[in-house]
């Protein structure tokens, strides 16, 4: 199951109370005040993780708590502190506050470390007290307790390749063939209802691609309608946006209504998303109308198409390499080193 959305109740450990307690060994009668402090509560740290893709843990362990700091002991003994709570959370979270609907936090980095909530400090022992009017206080502070906040979690995917298209356009046909990742197919139109973040491998390159076939597009996406923003939200941050286009006309389409009907939705969106580099790809070029549609599509779109076949394979290996290409021009490869990772 892929969750991109979901609230959860965050509390950082409250801080532990200072000790009261008094110095008292043989021929010491005036050994004096030594309690320790109490010691701090643990935080809430997010961490961008890159080994994981959807917000599924936290959707069914919605609640986080850090560790509250043990007590002050006696002896100038100071209480241990305690253990920060850790989120691993997928690249391209966005954390809202629900109280006041503001952005606190966005992970776009692996191994970035943000602190959502901070533990409470440790309340002072009675040797903080101590004066020359008062050599035995008996006063000591209670910790002070951790921040607490209730936010929402939404994940815009930090994917390589945005494949957009119509629903049976073929999109999940084509990320189970050049990924490892399994949506559903079938031979009628529908539009599956969560991403799917699949990886395209090179082997022979020492490379790999995300590739994110998100829910179908349809006309008024870009006012919520259907799965809408939901939807839109997946691309923002897409190196390379892929249109896959059903060029046979299945179902009485139009090839070039529906291209012009993509491009407009992404449009109303966020105009920003036309600026990024697109690649078109022409699917079931192997059904009977597909070569006259394109030849129609080719006069009134003057783009670079890729033409394919997710049913007998053709172009499939042409197209991983030409997005391998594309890809690498806009993200290059970054090697990460032993000392990065957590």
């Amino acid at each position: 199951m892929f969750i991109d959305e979901c609230v959860i109740k965050v509390l950082a450990g409250d801080g532990g109370r200072g000790c009261v307690s008094f110095r008292r060994e043989k021929y010491e009668p005036w050994g004096g005040p030594n309690g320790g402090d109490g010691g701090r509560g643990g935080d809430v740290i997010l961490v961008g993780n890159d080994d994981t893709n959807n917000l599924i843990d936290f959707k069914y362990q919605p609640h986080w708590r850090g560790e509250r700091g043990e007590h002050g002991q006696g002896a100038d003994c100071h209480g241990r502190d305690g253990v920060p709570a850790i989120l691993k959370l997928p690249l391209g979270t966005v954390v809202t506050d629900e109280a006041t609907g503001k952005v606190v936090a966005e992970i776009i980095n692996d191994g970035e470390q943000i602190v959502l909530c901070k533990g409470g400090n440790g309340g002072w022992g009675n040797t903080h007290f101590k004066t020359s009017t008062n050599r035995a206080p008996k006063r000591a502070n209670p910790g002070h307790p951790g921040e607490t906040g209730s936010f929402r979690l939404v994940l815009k995917s930090i994917a390589d390749i945005g494949l957009v298209g119509f629903p049976n356009a073929g999109k999940s046909s084509l990320t189970t063939k050049i990924t490892k990742a399994r949506p559903k197919t079938a031979a009628y139109p529908f539009t599956t209802l969560h991403p799917q973040i699949g990886v395209i491998d090179f082997p022979k390159k020492y490379d790999r691609l995300l590739l994110a076939d998100v829910p179908g597009l349809i006309e008024g996406a870009s006012e919520n309608r259907g799965l809408g923003h939901r939807f839109l939200r997946h691309i923002e941050r897409c190196a390379l946006l892929m249109f896959l286009i059903d060029m046979a006309g299945v179902d009485n389409r139009d090839p070039r209504e529906d291209y012009a009907t993509l491009v407009k939705e992404l449009k109303l969106y966020d105009p920003a998303l036309l600026k990024k580099p697109r690649v078109v790809v022409a699917n079931k070029m192997d059904l009977e109308g597909a070569k006259e549609n394109l030849t129609k599509f080719s006069r009134r779109h003057k783009v670079d198409i890729l033409k394919i076949s997710c049913l007998d394979g053709t172009g499939l290996e042409k197209l991983k390499d030409e997005l391998r290409r594309r890809v690498r021009k806009i993200r290059p490869v970054v090697k990460k080193s032993p000392s990065a990772d957590l």
